[in-house]
């Protein structure tokens, strides 16, 4: 690739510090593979792009009635790229791609994938530290709300404490709430649920701390549970354990997906995503769901610093489901390591 173009988004922020909302007016980061980087910006914008921005980078601008994709192919040229290859970054929206094409059409374009999902993909031991205490202000408000779950209360209540215990930690963050049958659809329904005793309760979500996600859920019990439910719940665990020893320096992504799933399916909830409904895990840093992910088939190499949900579940239709999920970093030798506090521990204590 001869230069890199990247719209408002994730990436923008990563590369140069600036949150940017995406609109119809072009906002794009050009970087070269030589010299400075340069931003294509509304002129009306400037003062206020500049103020963000945290590296060196010139500014060109557009007025409102000028095309910003010709002037990206003149500052293109004006850097001496009429022709080569420019990566784009995927979530530039398919518009301003279009646009550039036929502004510049001397250049190829191509995803930026392998640059932007390799940089973002190995986090320094700085983003770990982010996403650590992102894990550990989630457990911590998770322990607080299951000591307070009642009978009757409905999940939008439940969300509520969530929603208030980070409030409490100066954090923004939300749950997913599901309890009973509804825990066997992994991402709920829109049908309303009151607590009941011996209903499954499963939290998911977490919060940011300096942008970088956290990303867990627990599933406990209001009362006792049956022995399918202890059952379903331990089965989960030991694929969790599994994952965590699969994902290892210089394995394929796709082997730590299958090795949770063989352990799914050898305890009788098989075949294939018959119970266990979904990938193993995603990528995670400053998008809760990021490239790369483990799933099966997928080819991506572990290095260390990268960074998986873990989180197998069992979802039984019409009765309950189970979900575990904790933050995992590929290490330098061995297993990979938690960013969460521990694994779960048991149904009825699911933060210890």
């Amino acid at each position: 690739m001869d230069a890199l173009f990247v719209a408002p988004g994730t990436s923008l922020y990563y590369f140069t510090g600036v949150r940017w909302w995406p609109s119809e007016r072009l906002l794009g980061l050009l970087i070269p593979q030589k010299g400075e980087p340069l931003v294509v910006c509304p002129a009306f914008e400037e003062a206020r792009f500049r103020e963000q921005l945290r590296i060196p980078a010139e500014v060109r601008v557009w007025q409102e009635d000028e095309s910003p994709t010709k002037l990206t192919a003149s500052v293109l040229a004006d850097r001496g790229l009429r022709t080569g290859l420019i990566g784009v970054e995927e979530a530039t929206m398919f518009t301003f791609y279009d646009h550039l094409r036929q502004a510049a059409p001397g250049l190829e374009f191509s995803s930026a994938d392998p640059v932007t999902v390799a940089c973002r993909g190995v986090k320094s031991a700085h983003e770990l530290e982010l996403m650590r205490l992102a894990c550990e202000a989630t457990c911590d408000v998770y322990r607080a709300v299951f000591a307070s779950l009642k009978e009757g209360m409905s999940q939008s209540d439940v969300s509520a404490l969530v929603e208030a215990g980070y409030a409490k930690m100066g954090l923004r963050g939300d749950a997913m709430v599901l309890f009973g049958v509804a825990a066997a659809l992994p991402h709920g329904t829109t049908k309303p649920q009151t607590l009941r005793d011996g209903d499954v309760v499963l939290i998911d979500d977490g919060c940011k701390v300096e942008g970088y996600c956290s990303d867990v859920t627990r599933t406990g019990i209001f009362g006792r549970p049956t022995e399918k439910i202890r059952r379903s719940f331990e089965i989960v665990r030991n694929a969790q354990d599994a994952a965590l020893d699969a994902a290892r320096k210089g394995r394929l992504s796709g082997t730590v997906d299958d090795a949770a799933r063989g352990v799914i399916t050898a305890a009788g909830y098989g075949p294939d995503y018959k119970f266990f409904t979904h990938r193993l895990g995603h990528g995670i840093g400053l998008d809760g769901h990021e490239h790369p992910y483990l799933v099966r088939g997928s080819k991506t190499t572990l290095v260390p610093g990268m960074t998986f949900s873990n989180e197998p579940g069992v979802y039984i239709p019409g009765e309950f489901g189970v979900r575990c999920e904790d933050v995992m970093v590929i290490a330098e030798d061995g297993a990979a390591q938690l960013l969460t506090p521990e694994f779960q521990v048991s149904l009825e204590k699911p933060l210890g």
